[in-house]
């Protein structure tokens, strides 16, 4: 009989023994008393694709970065949302420099990770959710590939109305994103055949998330070119103003609110 797991916080519960593994202390001792190593986040696609990767990186300092987490931090001027905060990688190296930063996620576990590190000002919510709070801000970061929670076509507007909504005159939004169509591996480039037969963006996934019994909801997750981030954000209140592909495939796309 197959079963389906569980639906529940994956990206908490992952975050959790990720930092029990590194600081050796753990709500979930198993045989022998040790968590298993590494913590492993599997992701998987609607096509039936699987892959997994370490969840360490959720927790690495500045030591560790690439680059482009380097340059988009450097970018940042004013209040900052931090928007799917997750462990607060982020939002800890600006609390350092004593910029005032939020940290924004919907994973209760990852807000209870991102505080026991020292991350000060933390919300539980989604972007449309947290533009009806009345605070402003004058720079939105969407790093570690987090572009991709406009999802798609069909929310990007949305989306980007909400940031928006709680922004300040002059207001920035500094995403990490991901051209998808580098590849020549079938199993991608007919993922993005089939996505544009049915009138979707071609790195437009259907994703969730699996850690040990537990899986998210499937949800979209866009991974889109520059050339298709442009086209989403025309007619919207942003202006695209810079493309920094120093790091191709990966880039930094900054959109400014128009005035």
């Amino acid at each position: 009989m197959v079963t389906e797991p569980r639906i529940g916080d994956v990206f908490g519960e992952l975050l959790r023994d990720a930092l029990a593994v590194a600081t050796g202390v753990g709500p979930r001792p198993l045989a022998g008393g040790r968590l298993p190593r590494p913590v492993i986040e599997i992701i998987e696609r609607d096509d039936g694709l699987i892959n997994g990767a370490p969840a360490a990186h959720y927790l690495d300092g500045p030591e560790s970065w690439q680059p482009y987490d380097h340059r988009a931090v450097d970018r940042v001027r004013g209040e900052v949302l931090d928007i799917g905060a997750g462990a607060g990688r982020i939002a800890l190296l600006l609390q350092e420099r004593s910029v005032p930063v939020t940290g924004l996620d919907i994973s209760p576990g990852a807000l209870a990770v991102a505080r026991r590190r020292g991350v000060r000002d933390l919300v539980r919510a989604t972007v449309d959710e947290h533009a009806g709070s009345g605070r402003r801000y004058d720079t939105f970061l969407l790093l570690g590939n987090n572009l991709g929670l406009i999802e798609g076509r069909h929310r990007a507007a949305q989306f980007l109305a909400a940031l928006a909504a709680m922004a300040r005159p002059g207001a920035q939004v500094i995403a990490h994103g991901t051209d998808p169509y580098g590849t020549s591996d079938p199993v991608h480039t007919s993922y993005h055949q089939r996505n544009r037969d049915r009138g979707r963006l071609g790195g437009q996934l259907r994703l969730r998330l699996r850690y040990r019994d537990l899986a998210t909801g499937w949800f979209d997750y866009l991974v889109c070119s520059p050339e298709e981030l442009a086209g989403l954000v025309h007619g919207t209140p942003w202006r695209l103003v810079d493309v920094d592909l120093a790091d191709a495939p990966y880039y930094l796309a900054t959109l400014r609110l128009a005035e």
